[in-house]
């Protein structure tokens, strides 16, 4: 008897808080997993380079190395060397302003910005196919959910209310 009242309480909400970020862990990480696969068979590439050329994409006069390291959220020494290699490959290219040669900008070529578009074009497909089975009134609710959910997250983060 005791048993089945301990299973009829309510879960509490941090238990049920918990529960959400291991699922929208869970469903990222086999999202990842696929995007990962299909980069490396389709393209032979990784999500990381795919990941700078698209930040790149988004803005065609270049970003500085410390700008894509804060966009990405990875370190400097990470992006050094994911733009060293797609230097190497004639994806990217670095300059430095006349006014200051301390700061490069790395931008795409037009051989980078062809190959991410086709990446890109691909991408969108695979995950269309990957999320298929999810109806669409789901994917509109769940994409509004997820922007709530990290404006908020963000709100209290930045509050340092973390403790």
């Amino acid at each position: 008897m005791a048993l089945a009242r301990v299973l009829e309480r309510p879960e509490p909400h941090s238990k049920r808080r918990l529960r959400l970020w291991l699922r929208l862990y869970g469903a990222t990480s086999v999202i990842e997993r696929e995007m990962r696969r299909f980069l490396r068979t389709d393209f032979a590439t990784t999500l990381p380079r795919f990941d700078l050329m698209a930040a790149l994409e988004r803005a065609p006069e270049g970003l500085t190395m410390g700008e894509l390291s804060r966009r990405l959220m990875v370190s400097g020494g990470n992006v050094t060397s994911i733009v060293a290699g797609l230097e190497r490959d004639g994806l990217v290219c670095r300059r430095s302003p006349a006014s200051d040669r301390r700061t490069s900008y790395v931008a795409l070529t037009e051989q980078g910005r062809a190959a991410f578009v086709a990446m890109a074009r691909e991408h969108e497909r695979w995950i269309d196919q990957l999320l298929a089975e999810v109806a669409d009134e789901d994917v509109e609710a769940l994409t509004d959910l997820l922007a709530e959910l990290k404006h908020k997250a963000e709100a209290r983060a930045e509050a340092g209310r973390l403790r």
